[in-house]
């Protein structure tokens, strides 16, 4: 049996902690969460349902879940037939499926900057673990802040780097806000470029 403590954890980090300690089971097993809230319980049940998943949750206390997963031979076999159904996309040897991520501030959504600020941090992170990777990252405006040293997405973004995704950063916008000596990560780009992404984009995913 293996355990995942992931009380004190926010989306996405407990169900990729979770994804993690499963996919490192032999064969069979059981992997048993411990969590904080109710959301958390949520999606950990979503991952159990979208992989074909024994799972079963319980409440232990006022702020304190268990969901356990019990994996066997033949729910490995599903998960991976389904896992392969979900990449059955033909493109050139190589080729990454032509996703465009563009994200154009330093915080996700509107409202309160600290919240946007962790929710962008949490979707980068879940980004660099999904199975399928977008071939290109942009960012521009204030997004250029992500990319700079003191960010608190660096590693994430020089392990999507690894992983072959482009990082590309606005020229423009780094020397509008004088970082352009600062960039941590990928690149920098131009407005030709950034448009010449857009329009070529199977798919672009603006968070």
């Amino acid at each position: 049996m293996v355990t995942v403590d992931a009380r004190g954890q926010q989306c996405p980090i407990p169900v990729i902690w979770a994804k993690e300690a499963i996919e490192k089971l032999t064969g069979s097993g059981v992997v048993m969460v411990f969590v904080d809230n109710e959301i958390a319980v949520q999606n950990l049940t979503k991952l159990a349902q979208q992989k074909k998943y024994k799972m079963r949750s319980e409440k232990l206390g006022e702020s304190e879940f268990r969901a356990i997963f019990t994996i066997g031979e033949g729910d490995v076999a599903a998960a991976a037939e389904a896992a392969a159904a979900e990449k059955t996309i033909c493109y050139p040897d190589g080729v990454k499926e032509n996703t465009l991520v563009v994200i154009k501030n330093d915080m996700m959504g509107d409202g309160d900057e600290s919240l946007g600020k962790t929710l962008l941090k949490g979707f980068i992170f879940a980004l660099s673990k999904t199975e399928i990777l977008p071939k290109r990252i942009l960012f521009y405006n204030r997004g250029a802040f992500v990319t700079i040293e003191g960010s608190d997405s660096i590693d994430d973004l020089k392990s999507l780097e690894a992983q072959g995704v482009e990082i590309m950063t606005c020229g423009t916008c780094l020397n509008h806000y004088g970082i352009t000596d600062k960039l941590a990560v990928g690149s920098v780009t131009n407005m030709y470029v950034i448009v010449e992404s857009m329009t070529q984009a199977v798919k672009i995913i603006k968070p």
